[in-house]
């Protein structure tokens, strides 16, 4: 897991000042960025972006109700894939056709690494809440199989974060062209 910087620094957020909310983002869609991981997730068609949540208010803040969605320059709407669909599709599941008369299918097997569950859970955005002055983060890993360049004209949002009051706050839109053209970092 990357360390979590405050979510201003990244190139992608959207920072709500008068509520002391920051939200950042940072897609792992460079194989360089990508090889944190040992699934190559990218070739199972799946985006992991790094969701960065940054609370500089005196009060925490709720994320048990938040809902994220990615939303490409087509407007499909790509919700963040829980972690069953996400052993699913790196689990490769493979059935075979039995040679009897009626082509009954046998049972899919397919097989997931202990360590590859443990990442996929270790790295998983999974806070409930963003206490006072500190930050929490994650990944939100996107079905983006068939789509090119799914980060060109798309837009990420988040929505159903609450103050400490319960009243949710203004949602979240962070345009991923942000994160396109910003400057690269030398190493």
């Amino acid at each position: 897991m990357p360390s979590a910087q405050p979510a201003k620094t990244y190139p992608a957020h959207d920072e709500h000042s008068t509520e002391g909310v920051t939200l950042g983002l940072d897609p792992y869609d460079m194989a360089d960025k990508a090889s944190i991981f040992s699934v190559h997730y990218s070739d199972e068609g799946l985006m992991p972006i790094f969701v960065v949540i940054t609370n500089d208010g005196n009060q925490p803040v709720a994320l048990a109700g938040m809902k994220a969605e990615l939303v490409t320059v087509n407007h499909t709407k790509i919700p963040p894939a829980t972690q069953d669909d996400i052993y699913r599709r790196i689990s490769r599941p493979t059935g075979t056709v039995s040679p009897n008369p009626l082509p009954w299918p046998k049972k899919a097997k397919g097989s997931i690494s202990k360590d590859a569950m443990d990442e996929i859970q270790n790295s998983q955005f999974a806070a409930k809440a963003v206490e006072p002055h500190s930050t929490q983060a994650g990944f939100m890993f996107f079905d983006v199989s068939g789509i090119s360049n799914p980060l060109a004209g798309a837009h990420f949002y988040l929505t159903g974060v609450r103050d400490a009051k319960g009243n949710e706050l203004m949602y979240f839109e962070v345009p991923l062209e942000k994160y396109l053209s910003a400057p690269v970092k030398p190493n």
